[in-house]
């Protein structure tokens, strides 16, 4: 008998087994053959569309338990607590079988075998056995949308109809857990303070397994921490440092997960001007020693301009104890503008310091990405100049895009709350831009544009920050109850420019990037205004805002309105992109009008923006990941124990290759000039990654990175360095992670 799974993994390799062996029963064969272009260099899409077949009809239909109607379905699931009975009692059965018949004839497909294999193994809801399937994708959306609404029948359809339809797509864990009676959070990932004593580390770490076993990655600032040998009680050389504490962190990500379903993960940030950042950094060699070395836990490096300016003069760079600065200045270290205050604290003989060269941080850097993909960087100064919000933001999350003011909590001595302060739940799901660009047509043929797209995601995110209630941190809980912060992402960049013919990184690229994200922004605005009024309040804080000053005075809708840029399409080929879909682009006035009603009204989202790197949820969604370009036109990922899984480019075809150069061919320079041109209308940030080929060098990262930071690039995620393997195949690279998006 032919073991069908070895003989899969072994088509990569050669093609002669295809003479001697029929593929057609074998979806994961079938798969493969998307690696085996013919003779002329066609890839065998239709291969793969055969494999959605064969997996959907032979393996996923015989498993999934069968019911005579839904009502019968709903009911076994409930009754067995599969499903929450108290989101599915909000609707009449009436109205519940007519949106499950809306779905189940909605014509939704599968368009690769890797978005239904994903599905099917990583979303669907199984039996406690795991050996039955219990729904499937339209089904999952349906549960999602009936939570997130709320008991409104109108707004269950609309956020059914966007998710089946592919134009807006939850997070995982939105998409996962909604609907679901044994589950984790909705929310995608969370940030904390760390702040210089035992109970609040304490805290920090009980914090970071309640969450992560929620299914939440968690990324956490030590800038505040004492350094390696900092007095205690004023005994000098007492203090551990950081690094011991990461260890801790790293333990309780690894111990902490949710039902198996996910794996802890986590982040920590430092200053660049600590003490112990070099010792922050050697965590990650290669060649570290086991007591020091950092497996699993994802680092961060926040960098102020000071830091590149003293590299640019070849000075050296002071690290600031952070035990004296918060005595000397009153304020936690993370709360220093270290850029503006450095030279008062060079001068201050109270605040110890040592020295370290510039230049010679920057190669480290640099030469540790080669080994790891970390740190991420985060340009502290670019990110505080354009956060609107009152308070200063000193950190970002595990997957760099999520830019946030937090408040620092006070403990008594039993670890209970002095003061609450404010920390940060990320509540996350992307647009597809291509899906979003078409639109779609709702009941009675009403078109559904980008603004209806982009209102109903605003609405959906919202929903989740309204339902969200994380006891576990009061922290956490009280910044979302008052902030309702939420992020809006995009992926598929690359596959609709392709779709288009359009090159990215060119011209025309470019400025479809920036007319296309200015216009979600003015819509998600426009949804928040709305939700502000319906509220009756605005976030809290909104006074403090630069939403809430007079245009022309600091607004921050002033770039908009102002006269200082265009906000029309440079090129024609932009312009006939949307007049074609009827897509009206905001004008100056549009913008001013809506400023003074936001003035007025208020929003009622204190964050609304973030373009997470996207994973899972591409591929089940059929686009390329976020708004960087693909890595490899058949991407190649390792899937459990199944071994191989291939995914041919979102819309790639035969006739279109040329337009999917991958992300090493097209560099790192292109790939930073389609993220400046988004980052402007971003409130939050963007999860940038850079590629770059096995011939770069150190000198190429910091060059990379310093056209990124002179570019307003407020952070930089993972570095990737091409791998070539199997044969010449390219995979993707040493540094992926499963990001929790």
């Amino acid at each position: 008998m032919v073991d069908l799974t070895t003989t899969a993994l072994q088509l990569d390799n050669t093609a002669s087994s295809l003479l001697s062996y029929d593929p057609a029963h074998d979806w994961h064969a079938l798969n493969a053959m998307l690696n085996l272009p013919d003779a002329e260099g066609r890839i065998p899409f239709d291969k793969d569309r055969d494999a959605v077949r064969e997996y959907l009809e032979r393996h996923v239909k015989p498993n999934t338990m069968a019911f005579d109607s839904t009502a019968e379905r709903l009911r076994y699931l409930i009754d067995h607590e599969y499903y929450n009975g108290d989101v599915f009692a909000q609707y009449t059965p009436e109205f519940l079988d007519r949106i499950h018949r809306r779905a189940a004839e909605s014509g939704f497909e599968f368009a690769t075998f890797l978005g239904a294999f994903k599905f099917t193994t990583s979303y669907a809801l199984k039996t406690f056995d795991g050996k039955q399937y219990l729904e499937d994708f339209p089904q999952r959306a349906v549960a999602v949308a009936l939570e997130l609404a709320d008991g409104s029948e109108e707004r269950a359809v609309e956020y059914a109809d966007a998710i089946i339809s592919g134009r807006f797509q939850p997070a995982t864990p939105t998409f996962l857990n909604l609907g679901k009676a044994q589950r984790g959070e909705a929310v995608s990932c969370f940030l904390l303070r760390v702040e210089d004593n035992m109970e609040s580390i304490s805290r920090a770490i009980n914090a970071a397994l309640q969450l992560s076993k929620r299914g939440g990655g968690v990324a956490l600032n030590l800038t505040n921490l004492r350094e390696l040998g900092a007095p205690i009680k004023h005994i000098e050389n007492q203090s551990s440092g950081v690094v011991p504490v990461m260890k801790l962190l790293e333990d309780s990500f690894s111990y902490a997960n949710q039902l198996g379903a996910r794996q802890g993960a986590g982040a920590v940030y430092l200053s660049a001007h600590h003490p112990d950042i070099m010792r922050f950094l050697d965590t990650k060699r290669e060649n570290a020693d086991e007591k020091i070395r950092i497996k699993s836990l994802s680092l961060g490096v926040v960098v102020p301009d000071v830091t590149f300016r003293l590299a640019k003069a070849r000075k050296p760079m002071a690290l600031f104890s952070p035990y004296d600065v918060e005595r000397v200045c009153g304020r936690p270290f993370a709360d220093i503008a270290i850029s503006e205050h450095y030279d008062e604290m060079v001068a201050d003989e109270r605040i110890r310091k040592t020295y370290i060269d510039a230049r010679e941080f920057f190669k480290t850097i640099a030469e540790i990405q080669f080994e790891s993909g970390y740190p991420y960087l985060m340009f502290e100064d670019t990110v505080n100049r354009a956060n609107p919000i009152d308070g200063r933001i000193a950190m970002s999350n595990l997957c760099s895009e999520i830019l946030q003011v937090q408040e620092a909590s006070e403990y008594n001595e039993d670890l209970s709350y002095r003061h609450i302060g404010r920390d940060v739940s990320c509540n996350l799901g992307s647009l597809n831009i291509a899906k979003a660009m078409d639109g779609g047509s709702g009941d009675g043929d009403v078109r559904i544009g980008l603004g209806d797209t982009v209102e109903t995601a605003i609405r959906a995110l919202t929903a989740v920050s309204d339902h969200t209630v994380i006891n576990s941190v009061p922290s956490i809980r009280r910044a979302n109850d008052e902030g309702h912060a939420i992020g809006l992402g995009q992926m598929n960049l690359h596959g609709f420019l392709a779709r288009e013919h359009i090159q990215y990184g060119s011209d025309e690229a470019l400025d479809f990037t920036d007319i296309y994200f200015m216009t979600v922004a003015y819509h998600a605005y426009r949804a928040s205004h709305a939700l502000a009024v319906e509220h009756g309040r605005a976030f809290t804080g909104f006074e403090r805002s630069a939403y809430a000053r007079p245009l022309g005075e600091g607004n921050y809708f002033d770039k908009y309105t102002d006269g200082g840029r265009t906000l029309e399409p440079r090129t024609e080929r932009v312009r006939e992109l949307f007049a074609s879909r009827g897509i009206a682009i905001p004008t100056r006035d549009d913008w001013a009008a809506l400023a003074e009603a936001i003035r007025r009204d208020g929003i009622y989202n204190q964050n609304l923006q973030a373009v997470p790197p996207t994973g899972s949820i591409s591929y089940i969604n059929n686009s390329t990941s976020s708004i960087h370009p693909i890595a490899s036109r058949i991407e190649i990922r390792k899937e459990g124990k199944t071994g191989r899984v291939y995914y041919p480019a979102a819309y790639m075809t035969n006739e279109n290759r040329e337009y999917y150069r991958d992300a090493y061919e097209i560099g790192w320079k292109a790939i930073v000039d389609t993220y400046a041109a988004a980052t402007p209308h971003i409130d939050q940030g963007l999860s940038l990654t850079l590629f770059f080929p096995d011939t770069a060098t150190t000198r190429d990262i910091n060059k990379a990175q310093i056209y990124a930071w002179s570019k307003g690039i407020k952070t930089l995620y993972y570095i990737r360095i091409r791998q070539q393997a199997l044969e010449g195949t390219e995979v993707n690279g040493a540094c992926t992670y499963a990001c929790v998006v």
